[in-house]
C-alpha cells in the first residue's frame, strides 16, 4: 500500500502522511554512522516517503548535510527551522560526547537568535548545507517558555519587533519559501505566535498523541479558523508508546511517571485484545483529525523505516477506538475515523 497524500494547508504542497523526522540523522544521543543515515534516507525515498523534516539544531548541520546528500536531485518536500545560528567552537570536538542531546563532530555551538538578520541568515545557511536550492517550509524551532523560561519574553520580542516574522513573512511573500509555521512542543508557544503572524503549519511534537489531546480545547479550533494545517512530531511521546509500559522507554524525554507508565499499559491492554500493535494505534491516531496534514517519527535506519510503513498500513478495526473511549482511555470528542 502506498503512502496517500495530503495538502498542506494554503500552501499549495502536498505531503505524504508518513514523513521522515530528521532529528536522529544529526545523531541524537548516539553516533550514527554516515551510511546508515544515508541508506535510511534512500530507503524512505523508496517507500514513497515525500516529506522530510530537517533543522540547523539537529547535529548542529548534520543532519540538514545528510539530507540534502541523500536526497538531492529528487521530488520531495523539504522543511527546516529557523531560531537557532550555529557558531564555531575553537578546539576539537569529540564525536562521542553528547552536547546538547547530540554526538556530533560538527565543530559548531547553537545560539538562540529569532531576529530579522538571524532568520535570513540562518535560511541562507540551511540551503548550504542541504545543496539545495530551496527549502519549502520553515518553522521557528522551540520558541516557548517550555525551552525559555522567563527569557522568552526577551525572544519572543526578537520575533516581533525585532523583525523575526517579517523576514518570514518576506521569505513567503516572495516565493523563496511556500510556507513558515512553528516546530515546537507546547500548545501556549503556538497560541501566542498566532497572536502576530499568520501560520501555514504548525509542527506539533508530542502533544497530540494517544497519551494527550488537549489540543482539542484551543489550539486546532483556532487552526481550523485560521487554515492552518498541523503536522505531528514526536507521535510515540519519545518513545514509551513504541516501546510500552515494560520497557524503560521516555517520556517527554525524561524517565516516564508512573501514571503515564499506568496509562501505557491499558493502553497495550486494549491494543493486544484487538490483535493490533500499540505503535500501530499511536502511529496511526493523529492522522484521523482533518487538520493533520503528516505525521513524522524520526528514523534512524532502513528497518525503522520499514517499521513505520508496516505500522502505517496495519489495519485497526473501529472497536478498538470505541473501547479506548468507553475506558475513558481516548477522549470522545477525539477523531477516530
Amino acid at each position: 500500500m502506498s503512502l496517500a497524500l495530503r495538502s498542506l494547508g494554503q500552501t499549495g504542497l502536498s505531503v505524504t502522511e508518513l514523513g521522515c523526522g530528521g532529528a536522529p540523522l544529526g545523531n541524537l544521543l548516539r553516533p550514527l554512522a554516515d551510511e546508515v543515515a544515508r541508506a535510511t534516507l534512500v530507503a524512505a525515498r523508496a517507500a514513497g516517503f515525500s516529506y522530510f523534516d530537517t533543522a540547523p539544531f539537529y547535529g548542529f548541520g548534520l543532519s540538514e548535510r545528510r539530507m540534502g546528500d541523500a536526497l538531492r536531485g529528487g521530488e520531495f518536500v523539504i522543511s527546516s527551522k529557523v531560531g537557532r545560528l550555529l557558531d564555531p567552537v575553537t578546539g576539537p570536538v569529540d564525536a562521542n560526547q553528547v552536547r546538547h542531546g547530540y554526538a556530533t563532530p560538527m565543530p559548531f555551538e547553537p545560539v538562540f537568535d529569532y531576529s530579522y538578520d538571524a532568520v535570513m541568515r540562518s535560511f541562507e545557511e540551511s540551503l548550504q548545507r542541504l545543496g539545495l536550492a530551496r527549502v519549502d517550509l520553515l518553522y521557528i524551532h522551540d520558541i516557548g517558555r517550555m525551552t525559555h523560561g522567563e527569557e522568552n519574553v526577551f525572544r519572543m520580542a526578537e520575533l516581533t519587533s525585532g523583525g523575526g516574522l517579517k523576514a518570514l513573512e518576506e521569505l513567503r511573500a516572495s516565493s523563496a519559501i511556500a510556507g513558515f509555521g512553528i516546530g515546537v512542543n507546547e500548545v501556549a508557544a503556538c497560541l501566542e505566535v498566532m497572536e502576530h503572524a499568520r501560520l501555514d503549519v504548525i509542527l506539533l511534537a508530542g502533544r497530540y498523541t494517544l497519551l494527550e489531546q488537549a489540543p482539542l480545547d484551543d489550539l486546532f479550533p483556532r487552526c481550523e479558523a485560521a487554515g492552518t494545517a498541523i503536522v505531528i512530531g514526536g507521535p510515540f511521546n519519545s518513545g514509551i508508546l513504541a516501546a510500552g509500559s515494560k520497557s524503560s522507554a521516555t517520556f517527554n524525554y525524561e524517565a516516564a511517571p508512573k501514571a503515564v507508565i499506568e496509562k501505557v499499559a491499558a493502553l497495550e491492554a486494549v491494543c493486544a485484545a484487538h490483535g493490533v500493535p500499540l505503535p500501530a494505534a499511536a502511529l496511526q491516531f493523529p492522522l484521523a483529525h482533518k487538520l493533520v496534514a503528516s505525521v513524522i517519527p524520526g528514523l534512524d535506519s532502513p528497518e525503522r523505516v520499514d517499521q513505520a510503513v508496516a505500522l502505517y498500513n496495519t489495519p485497526i478495526p473501529p472497536g478498538l477506538w470505541a473501547e479506548l473511549k468507553a475506558k475513558r482511555l481516548l477522549r470522545e470528542d477525539a477523531p477516530t475515523a
